[in-house]
């Protein structure tokens, strides 16, 4: 594997947005004024879903219909909607980030569509397959180059409808195929740092086996190493209307009753993959992070608080020095203006973490 580091990445996450969120005011209508005010701001990757299943399965003609993931989120489109062109789009893209020197991090949820081909994924081999239409077609327009890590499935095992049985990341047919999909897209391409992201299962972290990929991707909330969500009267099967409206009532003050509580919490989440990352000899990145999972421009929604624990995530990922691409939140996007238009706080952050330490494991062999 090869990376491309001289020193931590400032790593913002795109997901499918900057193809779905392309009307006046969706933030990402201008890819040249998005990909600009990234820069502005500090960052020098991003991560995306070039839906790497569309372009196995359909051509540049090839019309996608696709359903909304959340239409209460700020995340891809909030009503059903057309891609058209998918390959063409991502080669323009990844030509922009390419002329401003943007690394990109390519990730997949397996967007559903109207014929679901997502379900034509029948193997491990067939998942590299996928991959690797992806990067072949990255590679015969000269934007390999560009690509920091391929992670194959976003939060892994969820979103792979296509894999039945009882799956985690420990026994079974998810770890059969995390690590067959692996071992056959890194033949082809042994040069792409690979992985699979993940959001839970951090209890079974002693008993899961790594050492398939070239490196960690979790995603790392205060939330899920607190009581916060049970305290704010969220429950685990709450609608994301709902979710909205109770931390409207009390997210921010409950923060401010006791943050040296919640930030005592995240570290607690910091320090297991910083160990972890040692232990394993493996290299962190993460792009997904640090206070609450969902948020967005909404009345009374307060982004202080919000943006305070994602500081102090922020600057505590990068002293451990086990971070090779850090992000500052999951908001740093244009869509989401109460944190976007803050660049001093983007600018101070990403300066903090272009500053840190880089993981040996992630220096250029």
């Amino acid at each position: 594997m090869r990376y491309k580091l001289q020193q931590p990445a400032a790593i913002a996450m795109w997901d499918f947005s900057w193809l779905e969120r392309r009307w006046p005011g969706g933030g990402y209508e201008d890819w040249d004024r998005a990909l600009d005010e990234l820069q502005e701001r500090g960052y020098n990757a991003v991560r995306i879903d070039p839906y790497p299943h569309f372009i196995a399965f359909g051509t540049s003609d090839t019309v996608w219909q696709l359903p909304p993931v959340w239409p209460d989120l700020d995340w891809g489109s909030p009503a059903a909607l057309q891609l058209h062109d998918v390959q063409g789009n991502l080669i323009v893209f990844m030509e922009k980030c390419k002329a401003r020197g943007l690394q990109v991090g390519l990730s997949t949820w397996f967007r559903e569509d109207a014929r679901n081909v997502r379900m034509f994924i029948h193997s491990p081999q067939m998942l590299a397959d996928i991959w690797k239409r992806t990067l072949e077609l990255l590679g015969a327009n000269d934007l390999l180059d560009m690509v920091l890590y391929v992670d194959l499935t976003n939060e892994y095992p969820n979103w792979v409808p296509f894999i039945t049985g009882d799956l985690n990341r420990v026994a079974g047919p998810a770890v059969e195929w995390m690590n067959e999909s692996l071992d056959a897209l890194r033949r082809h391409y042994p040069e792409v740092p690979l992985c699979f992201s993940y959001s839970s299962e951090f209890d079974t972290l002693d008993r899961q086996d790594p050492s398939h990929m070239d490196l960690l991707e979790p995603h790392i909330w205060m939330v899920d190493f607190s009581d916060f969500y049970r305290r704010a009267g969220i429950g685990d099967d709450e609608d994301r209307a709902s979710t909205f409206k109770r931390l409207a009532r009390s997210g921010a003050e409950l923060y401010a009753a006791d943050p040296a509580y919640w930030v005592r919490c995240l570290l607690s989440g910091i320090r297991l993959f910083s160990e972890y990352s040692v232990k394993v000899g493996k290299p962190l990145i993460t792009t997904e992070c640090w206070g609450v999972i969902f948020y967005k421009d909404w009345p009374t929604l307060r982004w202080d608080w919000v943006k305070a624990l994602c500081e102090f995530g922020t600057i505590e990922a990068s002293k451990t020095g086990r971070w090779a691409a850090i992000a500052t939140s999951n908001f740093a996007g244009p869509q989401f203006r109460g944190m976007w238009d803050d660049i001093a706080w983007h600018r101070r952050l990403t300066d903090i973490i272009h500053r840190g330490a880089l993981p040996d494991e992630a220096r250029p062999s």
